[in-house]
C-alpha cells in the first residue's frame, strides 16, 4: 500500500460536558495539528497517490471553517463534546466528500478504472508533543 501524507494545523476553542474531562469542561483553546494521509494499492497513471498540491488545498479548505473558532457555538457541533477523536472523524467525513466530489481528481475516485483510485485515509490531530488521537477508514 503507497500513501501520501499533508499536513496543517487549526486553533479552535470548546468546553466538555461531563465529570471525565476535569478542568476541561470550563472553555479552553486547543491548537491541532492535522496530518491526512491517503493510501491506495497502486500509483495511478502519473506514479502519484494523489496530488500534493490538491491534497493540502482540500485539507485547507476543510479545516478553515473550524480555525480561530470556538466549536461550542458551531450549528454542526451543538450538543456534541467536540473531542479530538470526535474531530478526527468529522475532519475525515468532510474530506471524504470532497474526494467524492471529484476535488483531488478522477484518479483519486474509485471509479471502476482498475487502478481503484484510493482506498482509504487516515487522519490524525496532535493535540500535542504527547497525545494524539486518529481516525481511519475505507473509502467508497
Amino acid at each position: 500500500m503507497y500513501s501520501v501524507t499533508v499536513r496543517d494545523h487549526i486553533m479552535i476553542a470548546h468546553s466538555f460536558v461531563g465529570e471525565v474531562f476535569g478542568p476541561a469542561q470550563r472553555l479552553h483553546g486547543a491548537t491541532f495539528v492535522c496530518d491526512v494521509e491517503f493510501r491506495r494499492a497502486k500509483l495511478d497513471a502519473d506514479g502519484i497517490v494523489v496530488d500534493i498540491g490538491r491534497a493540502l488545498a482540500v485539507l485547507r479548505q476543510v479545516l478553515e471553517p473550524l480555525n480561530y473558532r470556538n466549536l461550542d457555538d458551531e450549528p454542526d457541533f451543538r450538543g456534541r463534546n467536540t473531542t479530538t477523536e470526535f474531530l478526527c472523524a468529522e475532519i475525515f467525513r468532510r474530506i471524504a466528500a470532497r474526494i467524492a466530489e471529484g476535488a483531488l481528481g478522477p484518479a483519486a475516485t474509485r471509479d471502476g478504472s482498475g487502478d481503484g483510485g484510493l482506498a482509504s485515509m487516515k487522519v490524525t490531530l496532535h493535540e500535542s508533543h504527547v497525545a494524539w488521537a486518529s481516525y481511519e477508514a475505507a473509502l467508497p
